[in-house]
């Protein structure tokens, strides 16, 4: 069974914000020497996703 997939719509002031709070969540991970394996491929995702005009 396929994995099923979720598209998130977001303006360009709310992409940054989650940039910005996935930045401020990997900081606070790597203080704490954890892992931060899930929120750097969380945030390529968002970085790299594509652009509606």
């Amino acid at each position: 069974m396929r994995e099923q997939k979720y598209h998130v719509y977001l303006t360009a002031d709310e992409q940054s914000r989650v940039i910005q709070s996935l930045i401020r969540l990997k900081n606070e991970l790597i203080e704490q020497g954890r892992y931060t394996d899930a929120v750097d491929d969380v945030l390529c995702k968002v970085v790299s996703a594509k652009k509606k005009q």
